[in-house]
């Protein structure tokens, strides 16, 4: 079953971001950042991540937006400044539809949850250092299986599942 780790918005935090990375790096098929780490493209913290600039990143090798392939689903990644994802999600759902993906990841309302918009699913994994709306520090754990049916698990930054963000669909 292939799994894909999702985390933004860390502004600065590198022992948290090394440590969930450590935890999961053997059991998910890809790590994602979707922006706001406020570190260098390369620095070790990052390495390993499928990462994206957010509005706090100012290392210019990070692009502002991703996509790619984790077996037969395409995922889009970005942060969601230039999106206005605070505002709706509609324009960054019709930019996933340009590039023909299912799954978008995205942050920077640092809001946790999942949102089904048409044909398309919105992840953002609320932050691991200053989430809003809920007081816990969340990332996400996205995954699926043959018979498509699609889950994420969101987890707070001590690694205990919070099960109230949990969600689940077919693709």
């Amino acid at each position: 079953m292939p799994s894909v780790l999702i985390i933004s918005d860390s502004h600065g935090w590198t022992d948290e971001l090394v440590a969930i990375k450590d935890k999961y790096k053997e059991q998910v098929d890809y790590m994602i950042h979707c922006g706001d780490s406020e570190l260098d493209f390369d620095e070790e913290p990052m390495r390993h991540f499928m990462k994206v600039a957010g509005n706090c990143d100012f290392d210019s090798r990070y692009p502002n937006e991703l996509d790619f392939y984790v077996e037969d689903v395409k995922f889009f990644i970005t942060h969601g400044h230039l999106h206005n994802v605070k505002m709706s999600l509609m324009p960054v759902s019709y930019r996933a539809e340009e590039f023909g993906a299912q799954i978008i990841c995205h942050g920077h309302s640092h809001i946790a949850g999942v949102w089904q918009l048409e044909d398309h699913i919105i992840i953002n994994p609320g932050s691991i250092r200053l989430p809003r709306i809920r007081e816990e520090k969340t990332y996400a754990i996205a995954s699926w299986n043959q018979k498509g049916t699609f889950t994420v698990t969101f987890y707070d930054i001590k690694g205990n599942e919070v099960k109230d963000l949990a969600f689940e669909t077919t693709l």
